[in-house]
């Protein structure tokens, strides 16, 4: 119960950015000519449709990591027209890399808000860092509300950067393979498309991401953090 309050803020933060990627998606495949999402009720920051298709990985999982590990992971889906992307591959690779770019997007309106803060005096440099905390409230702030704000600009931040260059990484299933798919030749889009359907690869493409994507992680939550307080040193 003592983090009920720290997990409310995260899982804001989880499912606005989850439907945000999701919606472009959807948004990116309805404007290229597949209508599938859109009939789902997916072109919409509603996080409600995204939820009933993938209930395990936008509640329960979100859930179990982030009180047993603290911090959250998560996913969604979005179906799009096989068909459809076979006869229009560029449309296709745009779609898949609509979601990344949307996170990239809040990534970055998170950062552009939290120095804007910091500007503003009502935000100063914390002495510890952590992916929840890259700021803190200045003595003239509301020490509560602050952190709370402070909470929120930080794990939007790190949590859009990390999702957005996860998702680029070129390794079914993730969106990168999509692009890839779409604007390479047509063996090396049919062969992603034949690793991405199937589902020992998608798993096993999975944990090959994650390990491919930790030093990748590190160094850009490092590179933030540098950005963010270049007159600062943290370990």
């Amino acid at each position: 119960m003592e983090r009920l309050p720290e997990f409310l803020i995260w899982y804001a933060v989880f499912l606005f950015q989850l439907a945000c990627h999701e919606g472009a998606h959807a948004l990116a495949a309805y404007w290229g000519g597949d209508d599938t999402a859109y009939r789902g009720g997916q072109v919409s920051l509603n996080p409600w449709p995204h939820i009933q298709r993938e209930p395990f990985g936008t509640v329960l999982f979100p859930l179990l990591t982030f009180f047993m590990s603290g911090w959250m992971m998560g996913w969604a889906s979005t179906p799009y027209d096989p068909r459809w992307a076979a006869v229009h591959p560029r449309r296709q690779a745009a779609m898949s890399a609509a979601g990344p770019a949307a996170n990239l997007v809040l990534a970055a309106i998170s950062f552009g808000i939290i120095r804007a803060l910091l500007a503003a005096g009502y935000f100063v440099a914390p002495e510890r860092s952590s992916f929840s905390h890259m700021v803190e409230p200045s003595a003239a702030g509301a020490a509560s509300f602050g952190f709370a704000v402070g909470l929120l600009l930080s794990v939007s931040l790190n949590l859009n950067v990390l999702l957005g260059l996860f998702n680029l990484l070129p390794i079914p299933p993730l969106d990168g393979a999509g692009i890839v798919q779409g604007i390479a030749p047509a063996s090396i889009g049919e062969g992603m498309q034949r690793l991405a359907v199937n589902p020992a690869f998608r798993i096993m493409g999975l944990l090959i991401a994650w390990q491919v994507f930790t030093p990748i992680a590190r160094w850009a939550l490092s590179a933030v953090l540098s950005i963010l307080h270049p007159e600062l040193t943290y370990n």
